[in-house]
């Protein structure tokens, strides 16, 4: 397994196409953390829902370091909301 892993390497380190590769893992592990975020918030991004739980206080710029190249990534960055309506507006 580990020499198939090996030659898979060496075949993306020649192969042409390696930027549209970390691309393409790029845009599914931010597809992915969307996801994730919207299944905390309760909301998914734009959505308005009386029953959010986190709203998005914007994003962290992250380097993925990968066996073959890095990967940049945009991590969403939640902000719990206050429980009590009082809280939320003084």
């Amino acid at each position: 397994m580990t020499t198939d892993m090996m030659n898979f390497l060496d075949l993306v380190e020649k192969s042409r196409d390696s930027d549209l590769q970390l691309e393409m893992i790029g845009f599914a592990a931010d597809l992915l953390m969307e996801l994730e975020v919207g299944a905390v918030t309760g909301a998914a991004y734009g959505e308005r829902d009386p029953a959010r739980r986190a709203q998005r206080s914007g994003y962290q710029d992250w380097d993925w370091q990968t066996r073959v190249e890095t990967v940049e990534l945009r991590i969403p960055k939640l902000r719990k909301l206050p429980t009590r309506r009082a809280e939320r507006w003084p």
